[in-house]
């Protein structure tokens, strides 16, 4: 219990000076102010997800699903729904490219980062090749493969409008009851049952588990959305006092921070030989932003501008946007022999790796970035349909597992996650 309350010592004094910040109305720099509120928004995010995988490990209703994963992912919500929010009180400005700027990027890091992260040390750890999948692993790459053929009807009218919200919302609302609707079956070993400070957490007696889970929660939420304004504003300030392209600092720097806890507790099952788990935790993770925060993001910019609006994909964030569906498109492909090993974990490493060096090389020449984006959205695309077709049978056989009930294994805790 010494490291619990340690841990969160820790992360209650790292919230604290942007809490000072906010109260005194402090703004003395933009780096120094970005550090500040990005440093709260961390500690925060860990402060949810240690909740989060306790309160997923007793529960399995559909609608406490629903809500553990929106508070999961909740540190990129509030930054992206803020660009929105403002995007749509000022429709002229750039904020617009920035929510779109901001979502683009956490879904990228996720698939081209995270899952790669995880393989590498499920090999270092074991020395496998390849972190394995169950059929109940269907659910996740049918559910990830709908939004992202979706995508592309988007990329069709160049805007995100409130039809497609209620189409990406309803779809993760259908992965949820899908989830949700799987037996949950109990590990063998309750000691591996849950990773990091879920553990601790549950050794609480269940009234103090839920009191304490709950104050991390209230706590974690009001110095999310406390941060998210001056973080957001800062990111964009910093830009600019840096001589940094603020839209790539969004892109990549912010995302860095809020999905930094959803990652570490996918890196905690791989390190406990819950490999399997860790994997699908991204995935599931990947799912609820795909659907839920793009959809999210429409209808933020409409309550900003207090009519119904959507938010438009100008010619760089259409490109951003075509990348980022072909990169899931090339993701999936992959996971279709329930698998993901270390050279598909490359690949995706790689390609992750020239985009965005490529973004910061010709950040000064916008007409060759959207070149070079373009093109690697269709190396994305030919080699998912090179892929998908060698791998026929095993789409058609993950579709079929589905939505055929009783064809898949039984979810364990670990795969009936959706987010983060």
């Amino acid at each position: 219990m010494r490291k619990l309350w340690i841990s969160i010592a820790i992360a209650v004094l790292v919230i604290l000076p942007a809490i000072y910040f906010k109260a005194a109305g402090l703004r003395p720099d933009p780096v120094l102010d970005a550090a500040i509120f990005g440093a709260a928004i961390l500690a925060a995010g860990f402060m949810l997800s240690w909740g989060a995988e306790t309160a997923e490990g007793q529960i399995s209703a559909g609608l406490i699903l629903a809500v553990v994963a929106i508070i999961t992912v909740l540190p990129e919500y509030a930054v992206d729904l803020y660009y929105a929010w403002r995007a749509g009180q000022a429709p002229d400005s750039n904020y617009a490219h920035y929510a779109a700027a901001n979502m683009t990027g956490a879904n990228r890091l996720l698939v081209g980062l995270a899952w790669p992260l995880l393989v590498v040390l499920h090999w270092w750890k074991t020395r496998a090749k390849h972190i394995p999948l169950a059929p109940v692993n269907s659910v996740e790459i049918v559910f990830l493969l709908l939004p992202s053929l979706y995508a592309f009807t988007i990329l069709l009218r160049d805007r995100i409008g409130p039809l497609d919200a209620v189409v990406l919302i309803a779809l993760f609302a259908a992965y949820l009851w899908r989830v949700g609707s799987m037996p949950k079956v109990h590990e063998e070993d309750d000691d591996e049952a849950e990773v990091g400070l879920a553990v601790e957490i549950e050794k609480l007696p269940a009234g103090q588990q839920w009191a304490l889970m709950i104050g991390l929660a209230v706590v974690a939420a009001t110095v999310i959305f406390m941060s998210a304004e001056p973080f957001a504003e800062a990111m964009v300030d910093s830009g600019r006092v840096l001589g940094i392209n603020e839209f790539l600092l969004i892109q990549w720097l912010a995302p860095l921070a809020s999905e930094a806890p959803a990652v570490t507790v996918a890196v905690l099952f791989v390190l406990s030989n819950r490999s399997a788990a860790g994997l699908t935790t991204m995935i599931s993770d990947k799912i609820n932003q795909w659907t839920l925060l793009v959809g999210m993001l429409p209808l933020a910019m409409s309550v900003g501008a207090g009519t119904l609006m959507a938010l438009p994909l100008d010619a760089r964030q259409h490109e951003e946007f075509f990348l980022t569906a072909a990169q899931s498109l090339f993701g999936l492909a992959l996971l279709l022999r329930l698998r993901l090993g270390l050279g598909a974990a490359g690949a995706l490493a790689v390609l992750f790796s020239a985009q965005v060096g490529f973004a910061f090389t010709f950040r000064d020449d916008e007409a060759l970035t959207i070149r070079v984006l373009t093109g690697l959205a269709w190396a994305y695309l030919a080699l998912a349909a090179v892929i998908t077709a060698l791998n026929a049978r095993a789409l058609a056989q993950i579709v079929r597992d589905t939505f055929r009930p009783g064809r898949t294994a039984p979810a364990t805790a670990a795969t009936a996650k959706p987010g983060g």
